[in-house]
């Protein structure tokens, strides 16, 4: 990589614009920024693959139809149109219950409600594209250790002793950040005692792109289509409950979900590793500091209850990458900052609220409560209005979108 230049820099490691963390949001952002005349570093504990091949037990990721537009507007969709699965159908139910409610993507005239394709194809397809830009710096594997903020700039230290500096700093580092802990930044959490067991399924029939996601009273139940007629598998439990799933057998574990989630998907046949992941519900109380903006899982880390916390940063890197694109000669002025703040607060405190009443309103063995919940998904079958209101909030576009600089407004 050649060595980044600054207009404004002392030494060899200032920058414009340092992102911390490399994960798919961190790297998304890098990758949208990419013809900007920006001075970009990125900070990341980890070396970045390049070359790694995917596997059955690759956990699956979800894009909405905005993040794929997104991913269109930054010149990637392309490289990661072969490893996407379209999402043609979504089955919505309350187990035990009659009511339904189904999603379509012809009814809503769009060529997928989503796409779903592992976090190893992703990743792998933003880290062959950092490791061909040019005037991007990477600086891995490194981690952050001390930073200090003044008026011009923000300092850090990393933990091989360098110094460097930058303009904005954009902590992409994930529901632990380790930029908020530094600054000691709270955040507002909810604990809801539940555990995510995933793994990675296949059915003896096709799946014809039908993602289900299935209410219980200890959490939703989702399968998500994937290449090779796999699906991937979100079963939300009590915590402490998944380490009994964990530990059986895998004819045990594909009987125990059959029982669980019936077969209307087909029978369960074959099942890769599986992990288990507690669950919370996350956001920061001040996202946007002086000279300093988090992202993604660093701002707010969802609830996987409707498949929103990955697209939630998506759109972040999206309105930043725009809101960048208008900066003139400083990129961290506060009032550029403030700007992204206000565009995203809404849609972020919507999904996040959201989220919340979903997890809450599903998740309990309450009767009557349960009864309501299969006569409003009913209902809702019966009201088009109503769906397409539904269609549009899980595919991403209840909000304004950005252009990131390229002519497509979404």
């Amino acid at each position: 990589m050649n060595q980044a230049d600054s207009p404004t820099r002392t030494s060899d490691k200032a920058f414009d614009l340092l992102i911390v963390g490399g994960g798919m949001v961190g790297a998304s952002l890098a990758v949208a920024l990419e013809q900007s005349s920006l001075n970009i570093g990125l900070v990341e504990a980890q070396p970045l693959q390049s070359n790694s091949q995917p596997s059955f037990d690759d956990r699956g990721i979800a894009l909405s139809y905005g993040s794929q537009r997104i991913f269109q507007s930054m010149g990637l969709w392309p490289d990661i149109a072969p490893f996407a699965t379209a999402i043609k159908h979504i089955h919505i139910s309350d187990r035990g219950r009659f009511g339904v409610t189904r999603l379509s993507a012809d009814k809503e005239r769009v060529p997928a409600l989503g796409q779903v394709l592992t976090a190893r194809d992703l990743g792998r397809t933003l880290n062959q594209r950092l490791q061909q830009m040019t005037r991007l710096k990477l600086l891995c594997p490194t981690q952050v250790t001390a930073l200090e903020q003044d008026s011009d700039h923000v300092t850090l230290t990393l933990d091989n002793g360098e110094t460097i500096r930058t303009r904005l700093l954009v902590a992409a580092d994930g529901r632990d950040s380790t930029i908020r802990q530094l600054l000691n930044l709270g955040a507002w959490q909810q604990e809801y005692q539940q555990t995510a067991v995933t793994a990675n399924i296949s059915t003896d029939k096709l799946h014809q792109g039908w993602a289900y996601e299935r209410f219980t009273d200890s959490g939703p139940m989702a399968l998500l289509p994937m290449s090779d007629n796999r699906s991937s598998l979100v079963w939300t439990v009590r915590s402490g409950d998944e380490q009994d799933l964990l530990n059986l057998s895998d004819a045990e574990f594909l009987e125990r979900l059959q029982q669980r989630f019936g077969y209307r998907a087909g029978r369960f046949i074959r099942v890769g590793q599986r992990h288990s992941h507690p669950l919370t519900l996350m956001q920061s109380d001040m996202p946007v500091q002086q000279r300093i903006v988090f992202i993604g899982n660093a701002a707010h880390s969802l609830h996987p209850i409707a498949g929103q916390g990955f697209n939630l940063g998506v759109r972040d890197v999206a309105v930043l990458a725009e809101c960048l694109a208008d900066a003139a000669d400083d990129c961290g002025e506060m009032t550029l900052l403030q700007r992204y703040q206000s565009w995203r607060q809404k849609d972020q405190d919507q999904v996040v609220q959201a989220t919340d009443k979903l997890v809450r309103l599903f998740s309990n063995d309450i009767s009557l409560l349960g009864h309501l919940r299969g006569a409003g998904l009913a209902l809702l079958d019966t009201l088009p209005a109503a769906k397409h209101l539904l269609a549009q909030r899980s595919m991403g576009l209840g909000q304004k979108q950005p252009r990131l600089g390229r002519g497509l407004s979404l």
